[in-house]
């Protein structure tokens, strides 16, 4: 009898934790939620943040706290979340430099993002754009590509990231141009060089590069895509302009791999809801970013993809970083 009375104490105990801890899930969130961001105030990344941080806060009752953590091309800030308690209450937005580039190009990097992280939802993707200076000769792709085997020693192009740096790598490999990659700072500085005539082009994200296309100061020859930009309609893909190649940056939500599936879906269903916002959506359109709200399952699958291909790139092109 006594053994029977522990044995069913012991059951109370087990159900009481285990109905404590759902109650305790329920709840979430009880407190304020970081949003860690790799870059500084006013860049991309960090309005996206504040955007979706807002729409966040408004339907949770709980405050959102951006907070910017620069360094090492976001390296800083997605380690520290990759060690931060997985309790759902430290998320992530990374982008695809710091969560898929940066993997294929670093001899080592201090997280693993496919052991470290679970991808919760692609909160925006944004292509990238091949621009020659306005006064150049090159009208097509095919004049790029033409001169860039024909001047070998004089074709290049500026990059700012090893995204930009990898996507350009791609467009050589697929058709067979050489040019020689010039480092530059910032994309701005990347976009100036090629109007100021220092390099022959440049691959890089719509927001340093739509005004100055529209200004009449450079000309898009190919937009990175499945699909042309809104902003730009009159610019083809670069399947249309005869090589095949896509690379579309993306930005999402991450939290530490050991998150409770619980919170998870709860996230998900909350940015997959944001995403759909008629005010988000014409709030990141204003940026050239195409709200995405994908599933879980979806943007893992994008990232295992990405992963494998941009490795790949870096390979081909022999380009490696070494800390």
């Amino acid at each position: 009898m006594k053994n029977f009375r522990r044995v069913a104490l012991a059951a109370i105990c087990l159900s009481y934790s285990g109905f404590a801890q759902a109650a305790d899930e329920v709840k979430y969130p009880t407190r304020a939620i970081r949003i860690v961001v790799g870059f500084t105030a006013g860049g991309g990344n960090d309005i996206i943040a504040r955007i979706v941080g807002q729409k966040l806060s408004e339907n949770l009752g709980q405050p959102v706290v951006i907070e910017n953590k620069p360094g090492a091309g976001a390296i800083l800030a997605t380690e520290y979340v990759a060690r931060s308690a997985p309790d759902g209450y430290t998320l992530l937005v990374g982008a695809s430099g710091a969560m898929v580039i940066n993997p294929a190009v670093y001899e080592k990097l201090s997280y693993d993002t496919m052991r470290d992280f679970t991808p919760v939802s692609e909160l925006g993707s944004f292509p990238l754009i091949l621009i020659v200076n306005a006064a150049s000769p090159f009208k097509s792709l095919a004049d790029l590509v033409t001169y860039a085997k024909a001047n070998p020693d004089k074709a290049n192009y500026s990059s700012s990231s090893a995204a930009f740096q990898l996507a350009t790598e791609l467009f050589k490999q697929k058709t067979g141009a050489p040019m020689q990659m010039i480092p530059y700072k910032g994309a701005n500085d990347s976009v100036t060089a090629v109007i100021s005539g220092e390099v022959t082009a440049t691959i890089a994200d719509s927001g340093p590069v739509t005004s100055q296309v529209n200004g009449g100061l450079a000309r898009a020859l190919a937009v990175a895509a499945p699909k042309r930009m809104d902003g730009l309609p009159d610019v083809p893909t670069m399947k249309e302009a005869g090589a095949d190649v896509e690379a579309v940056l993306w930005s999402g939500i991450f939290v530490p791999a050991a998150t409770p599936p619980d919170i998870v879906r709860k996230l998900e269903a909350e940015f997959v809801r944001i995403a759909r916002l008629p005010d988000v959506i014409s709030r990141l359109q204003a940026l050239n970013i195409e709200s995405v709200g994908n599933s879980s399952e979806e943007f893992s699958r994008i990232i295992a993809t990405d992963l494998e291909r941009w490795r790949a790139v870096a390979r081909a092109g022999n380009i490696k970083i070494t800390q």
